[in-house]
């Protein structure tokens, strides 16, 4: 169960990567949580598994870093891709 507060820290930390990063338009606002969440699931499972106890630090470094690291990769990388596509539709459309 405790997997929920990686889960839930992950997810608050998605969110704040979404408003820290400009043009949220681009993109949805669960995005960035979701991903997070996900982040932080995975390094929590994957240290568990490995042995970690609730008393490790690791564990909870995890929780707080593994968000962070792969969350602003893929924001940054999603808002590239999506204002490339929007500039070369906006050409394709002689939109302006």
């Amino acid at each position: 169960m405790q997997i929920l507060i990686a889960l839930i820290v992950g997810a608050a930390l998605g969110l704040a990567v979404h408003f820290q990063i400009p043009d949220r338009a681009t993109r949805g606002v669960v995005v960035g949580p979701i991903v997070g969440a996900f982040a932080a699931g995975l390094a929590w499972m994957i240290l568990t598994w490995a042995g970690a106890g609730l008393d490790s630090i690791w564990l909870w470094l995890s929780m707080c870093v593994a968000p962070l690291v792969v969350t602003y990769p893929v924001i940054i990388l999603l808002r590239r891709a999506r204002v490339a596509h929007d500039a070369a539709e906006r050409t394709r459309l002689k939109i302006g």
